[in-house]
């Protein structure tokens, strides 16, 4: 058999363990899908990655739960507020727009896209870089002659320094243009931030509207409870004075537990409300603010302005018809910096070296941002200054594609902003119409807590002394509890309505003093 020639020998084997590698980490995959994953962790307790840990095959009682992780079962800090001062629906957007995670989010993200645009304007500077080359140069020759062998050595060595310049002087409106673009980027950017700060006080708001009605449920329960407990007292009295009768009292007893269970259901309802306000906020639910009880004022027709006044102000306002308009432009800027790269540049280079002993190099080459510097002399001190065009001539259609993307791009842009603006108008007509059918509701829920309140007294009163059904009493009881509840959530609704037309409209704001329950910008004059 012939043997192989080692250095052919090593590439093979060289290449079979490289090939091992690919495969090598499986190890740090689980074994199979049925069967649990069981990490490795350090000693502080993270999970590290790597293979199975030791004995992993015979472990099943963890099965599937990972292992805690010490570091992470640290609970941030709620943040500091007055224990003894009630919060108010401004208090509570103010809290928000500072705590919420979104908004430091857009924020850095905003912020983000400026530091672009800056690094776009950069490009009508010049590059400047150095470089400090330490060298050594080697070498031995030997020469065979009728006098005999004769052998020769040398060795150079020495320091070079390099200054080198680059500046793109012009290149008919290519820089301005990526400019522009990252200029309206960062329009769209500062509009997005606007648009969570209107998010997160909408959010906080309807949260805010939704507590205050589980919260009048609630106290709209416990009046329940006693009054099932005044009719029950009432059915006791005359069944002890032998006009009422068993049955009455079992009514009455009835009644009183299912509205003992209303309470508790309304309790749970409050609760829940009340996290989904804190989770609004963005802070804590180990905070527990305490909330404001929101003042009742009577809702005014004049909240729902005509709908053609409204509409012609929102396309104007509204954060996604802005971006989208933003965005147009700035896609008709990348179609300009696109079209420059076609035509010639104007570039100006320089260098300059510095060289000890009589070291030569031909070339250094550009290593990370440093700039390629060519035709450096032996000489100690040596400089180039070149002044050139650079025109692109042919790259196998590279640019034209690059062109005809950004023309889609703009095209699209332009689309996208035409059906921004009629999308605002379906949005803000279909929130005026849900505002004014909440006014409506909220009207028709008042006249029927006055009704429902005249026919509980006078069923009450009615029974209490001897002319009235129990059953009348308890009808006319379980309809003002419904009626209260009706009223509350319209109130609640209406308002909501109002801040979600202030939202559609993109003129939501924070409501001004003390106004806890004002709409937040919703008539828009």
């Amino acid at each position: 058999m012939r043997r192989l020639n080692p250095p052919i020998a090593l590439a093979i084997f060289v290449a079979a363990g490289l090939t091992g590698c690919a495969t090598s980490s499986l190890d740090m995959a689980p074994d199979s899908p049925a069967s649990p994953w069981q990490p490795q962790t350090d000693t502080t307790g993270a999970i590290v990655p790597g293979p199975h840990a030791p004995g992993a095959a015979a472990a099943t009682t963890s099965r599937y739960q990972l292992p805690a992780n010490p570091a992470l079962a640290a609970v941030p800090p709620p943040p500091a507020l007055d224990a003894t001062h009630a919060y108010g629906l401004p208090e509570l957007i103010d809290m928000a727009e500072s705590a919420n995670p979104l908004t430091r989010i857009a924020w850095n993200d905003a912020r983000n896209v400026a530091l672009a645009a800056g690094i776009a304007k950069s490009a009508y500077l010049p590059q400047l870089s150095v470089a400090a080359l330490a060298h050594y140069t080697g070498g031995q020759s030997s020469e065979t002659s009728q006098l005999g062998q004769a052998s020769i050595s040398g060795e150079t060595h020495g320091v070079t320094s390099v200054l080198s310049l680059e500046w793109l002087l012009f290149d008919f409106g290519g820089r301005a243009a990526r400019v522009e673009a990252a200029s309206q980027a960062s329009v769209i950017a500062n509009i997005g931030f606007t648009a969570i700060h209107q998010q997160v006080i909408y959010d906080v708001s309807v949260a805010f509207y939704a507590y205050q009605s589980s919260r009048a449920r609630l106290g709209t329960a416990k009046q329940s409870v006693g009054n099932a407990d005044a009719i029950l007292s009432a059915a006791q009295s005359r069944y002890q004075h032998g006009v009422g009768t068993v049955i009455e009292v079992a009514q009455a007893r009835q009644n009183i537990a299912q509205a003992k269970l209303g309470l508790v259901q309304a309790e749970g309802a409050e609760s829940s409300g009340y996290l989904a306000l804190i989770s609004a906020i963005g802070i804590s639910p180990l905070a527990k603010p305490a909330i404001a009880d929101m003042p009742i004022h009577a809702l005014s027709p004049t909240m729902s302005a005509p709908i053609e006044r409204i509409v012609a102000t929102a396309i104007a306002r509204r954060p996604d018809v802005l971006s989208a308009y933003a965005a147009e432009r700035a896609n008709l800027a990348k179609i300009k910096a696109a079209e420059s790269d076609f035509k010639p540049k104007v570039f100006l280079s320089a260098s300059a070296a510095y060289n000890t002993n009589s070291s030569s190099i031909s070339a250094v080459p550009g290593i990370g941002q440093q700039l390629p510097t060519v035709n450096l002399s032996g000489n100690r001190y040596g400089g180039t200054v070149v002044v050139g065009v650079s025109i692109p001539l042919y790259d196998g259609g590279f640019r034209s594609a690059v062109l005809a993307q950004a023309r889609n791009d703009a095209d699209s842009a332009s689309t996208r902003l035409a059906h921004s603006r009629e999308e605002a108008v379906r949005q803000v007509v279909g929130a005026q119409n849900a505002l004014q059918t909440s006014l409506s509701a909220h009207v028709a829920a008042q006249e029927l807590l006055a009704a429902a309140q005249t026919t509980y007294d006078a069923a009450f009163d009615a029974y209490r002394h001897g002319v009235g059904s129990i059953t009348d009493a308890l009808l006319a009881q379980n309809q003002l509890l419904a009626a209260k509840n009706a009223y509350a959530d319209s109130y609640s609704g209406a308002l909501s309505a109002a801040a979600a037309l202030a939202l559609a409209t993109g003129s939501i704001d924070a409501p001004p003093g003390d106004q806890s329950d004002a709409p937040l910008n919703a008539p828009v004059n």
